[in-house]
């Protein structure tokens, strides 16, 4: 049987290459995709927030895997997620199957996100029929708790609930709640037994302190390299400050020009000649004004901003 700990590691939240008519510019996928790779990050996730998902159909999210698989022809080792979660079960069973018939290493499921008000006994029920329906036995599913965004937040007792039903399947979740005391919560609660991705590069550290398996950031676009000396240092005891504090100062300039996909499209453009791809409705793209002061603002207060 399949050892999730393979999984673990510095993920890429990545970001979906778009032409100027809102078609996901597919040629564009893997070589963005090696680009991490060569930086250090160990994997990435598809079909994120960061990367629009919940904009795109199906169809569309599957075409990008199927591209975005070729990565491993250079890097074999890189993993690869797919973001399956919609409102629709139906809609997200289908996905989900589908997901891992093409070859993904795993899934990150959000909750069903347009009743907000429901229970842990509706969303235990919802998850058990994805899981049931769609995930093979060695298939690897992480909820996606960011409670800021969907309105529905994973319990611990639900995730215990869910990792009791599926020992095999339901292997964790990433963690987007920016929450310090959730990440110690977490565990507390779980240790290694739950893998836990940290979604906030703030709290990676601290995370890794309390048992995470790793992160998965949108930050990690432009910052992987420090998130793998986190990492690394990690691995042999120790902790990066000078890289969790470069990250620390990058998050917070970040952090005032939301949303995700538009900043940091602009921003690779700007820093590493990728094409600055569009953004689909309703995002807009970041405007050249707002853009310079986002740099200029970086620059001053991120050590060695573009590495």
């Amino acid at each position: 049987m399949r050892d999730y700990q393979e999984l673990q590691g510095v993920y890429v939240a990545a970001l979906t290459p778009l032409n100027d008519d809102y078609s996901i510019a597919l040629d564009e996928v893997a070589p963005f995709l090696a680009f991490h790779a060569r930086r250090g990050a160990h994997g990435a996730l598809l079909m994120g927030t960061t990367g629009e998902g919940p904009s795109f159909s199906p169809d569309e999210r599957l075409a990008l895997l199927q591209r975005a698989l070729e990565v491993r022809e250079v890097y074999p080792e890189f993993h690869l997620l797919l973001g399956t979660g919609t409102p629709s079960l139906d809609e997200t069973i289908s996905l989900t199957r589908k997901a891992f018939d093409a070859g993904a290493d795993g899934v990150v499921i959000l909750p069903p996100y347009y009743y907000r008000k429901v229970s842990d006994d509706g969303l235990f029920a919802w998850f058990s029929q994805v899981i049931r329906r769609a995930v093979p036995e060695d298939g690897a599913v992480l909820g996606y708790h960011i409670p800021v965004i969907t309105g529905v937040a994973l319990s611990l007792d639900l995730l215990a609930r869910l990792k009791d039903a599926f020992p095999r399947q339901f292997v964790g979740i990433k963690d987007s709640s920016a929450d310090a005391e959730h990440a110690r919560q977490l565990g507390e609660r779980f240790g290694k037994q739950l893998m836990v991705f940290s979604g906030t590069d703030t709290l990676f550290s601290l995370a890794l302190e309390h048992s995470a398996s790793g992160c998965i950031t949108a930050l990690a676009n432009l910052r992987a390299p420090d998130l793998r000396c986190v990492w690394d240092a990690h691995q042999q005891g120790m902790r990066d400050e000078a890289a969790q504090e470069r990250l620390n100062a990058a998050r917070a300039v970040m952090n005032r020009y939301p949303p995700n996909p538009p900043l940091y499209k602009a921003l690779l453009a700007r820093l590493y000649g990728f094409r600055h791809w569009a953004v689909r409705p309703p995002l807009m793209p970041m405007a050249d004004s707002l853009l310079e002061q986002v740099l200029k603002e970086a620059q001053t207060e991120v050590v060695n901003f573009r590495d």
